[in-house]
C-alpha cells in the first residue's frame, strides 16, 4: 500500500542486535512478534499487564537465538508514566530503540447503543491512547538517535471494513490509521525522514482475542471468517521493519476486501453484516454478558494462538489454491490441444527446428 518515502532503515535484512520494544507481548500477535524478532537475534523489551507471563516470554526470547536478549517490563498501556518506564528501560539496558511495536489491544462484542459506555471508554484507552502513549515514548528517542521504526497493529476491521457488533473496536482501529498518518506528516515537517511510522492491518487472526474480549451481545461466538496465524502477522511485522511501508494489510481478505469494496461497497458490507448476524454469532441467549479481560491481565489464558485452527485453515487455503491452479493449467492445456492443427495442416515455417546439439553450441 505504498512505501514510506526516504526510509529504509535496515535494508532488506534484519541484523542481530536490534533493540525492539513490543507491547501486548504476553499473548497473540505481540507474543509471536517478540519471539520472531528474538529468533533473528534481537534484544527485546516485552511489556504487558501479566508479569508472570512476561517473565516466561522473556525466557523464551532469550533461548531463541545465541545473540538474543530480553527483559520484561510489566505495564498497562493506558498509564503514560508506565509506558515511559518501558522506554527508559530499553534505553538504559540497550542504549537505543530501533523498533517499537504497539500490539496491545482489547475488544468488545456488542451493539453501539447497548454495550456499557465504561467498557467502550476502556477499549479506547487501550487501543487508541495506549498506542499514542507508545508513540510519545518511542519517537523522541528515535528522533534523537536519527532512526527508528514505529509499527502499530491496526486491523482490516475498521481500517478497511466495518461489521455489526464490533463498532467500538472497529472505530478504535480506524482511529489508528488517521493517528499514524498525522504522525508521518509531523515527522516529515520536523525533518525526521529516517523515522518511519507503519500501520499493519491484519484480517482475522487465530489468537485468544475473542476469548479475552468483552461480550455484551448475549450470543456466543459460533465461528469466524478464515483466519491467519499470529506467526504470519509477525513475519509481516519483520518485513515491514526491514522495508517500512505506510499501510500493510495481511491475512485472508487483505486483497479481496479492498477490491470488493471498491467495486460493490454496499453489497459487500451487506454480506458481511448478514454473515455476522446469521453465521458468526450463535442464537440470542446462548452466552452471558462478560467484561472479558478489559481490566484484568490475561494470566494463564495468555497464549500465542487461540485454538481456532489458523494454521490448518492456512494450509487448506494453500492446498485449495494449488489445486485450483493445477486444474487451470490442465484446462488451458486441453484448450490448446483442441485448437492445435494436426501435423499435416500445420503452417509452414521457413525456420525449421535446429538439432539440439546446435542449440547447445556443439553442432
Amino acid at each position: 500500500m505504498g512505501d514510506t518515502p526516504g526510509v529504509n532503515l535496515l535494508g532488506r535484512g534484519l541484523p542481530p542486535g536490534l533493540v525492539v520494544v513490543v507491547t501486548g507481548a504476553s499473548s497473540g500477535i505481540g507474543r509471536a512478534t517478540a519471539l520472531a524478532f528474538a529468533r533473528r537475534g534481537a534484544r527485546v523489551v516485552v511489556s504487558a499487564r501479566s508479569g508472570e507471563v512476561l517473565d516466561r516470554v522473556a525466557g523464551e526470547c532469550r533461548s531463541a537465538h545465541p545473540a538474543a536478549g530480553a527483559v520484561a517490563v510489566p505495564a498497562d498501556v493506558t498509564d503514560a508514566a508506565a509506558v515511559d518506564r518501558v522506554a527508559r528501560t530499553a534505553l538504559t539496558r540497550f542504549g537505543r530503540i530501533d523498533v517499537w511495536v504497539n500490539a496491545a489491544g482489547v475488544g468488545i462484542l456488542g451493539s453501539l447503543t447497548e454495550a456499557p459506555l465504561e467498557d467502550m471508554r476502556r477499549l479506547w484507552d487501550v487501543n487508541v491512547l495506549g498506542v499514542l502513549h507508545g508513540a510519545r515514548a518511542a519517537l523522541p528517542a528515535m528522533r534523537a538517535q536519527g532512526h527508528g521504526v514505529l509499527i502499530d497493529i491496526g486491523s482490516l476491521l475498521g481500517g478497511v471494513v466495518q461489521a455489526p457488533y464490533m463498532g467500538a473496536y472497529a472505530a478504535s482501529k480506524a482511529a489508528l490509521v488517521t493517528l499514524d498518518e498525522v504522525l508521518r506528516r509531523e515527522l516529515s515537517l520536523a525533518g525526521a525522514h529516517d523515522v518511519a511510522v507503519c500501520t499493519v492491518l491484519p484480517g482475522g487472526v487465530d489468537t485468544p482475542f475473542f476469548d479475552h474480549a468483552a461480550n455484551h451481545t448475549g450470543r456466543r461466538l459460533r465461528s469466524l471468517p478464515p483466519v491467519a496465524t499470529p506467526e504470519r502477522v509477525a513475519r509481516t511485522v519483520l518485513r515491514t521493519t526491514a522495508r517500512p511501508r505506510r499501510l500493510v494489510a495481511v491475512g485472508p481478505g487483505a486483497r479481496l476486501l479492498p477490491a470488493a469494496l471498491a467495486v460493490a461497497r454496499r453489497p459487500a458490507l451487506g454480506l458481511i453484516a448478514w454473515r455476522t448476524e446469521h453465521h458468526y454469532l450463535g442464537p440470542h441467549g446462548s452466552a452471558e454478558d462478560t467484561p472479558g479481560r478489559l481490566r484484568t491481565p490475561s494470566g494463564d489464558s495468555a497464549a500465542v494462538r487461540g485454538g481456532r485452527a489458523g494454521g490448518a485453515r492456512t494450509a487448506a487455503r494453500a492446498a485449495s489454491a494449488l489445486g485450483a491452479a493445477a486444474l487451470g493449467v490442465r484446462a488451458a492445456a486441453r484448450r490448446r490441444s483442441r485448437h492445435r492443427p494436426p501435423p499435416s495442416v500445420r503452417p509452414f515455417t521457413s525456420h525449421p527446428r535446429r538439432p539440439r546439439s546446435w542449440l547447445n553450441g556443439t553442432g
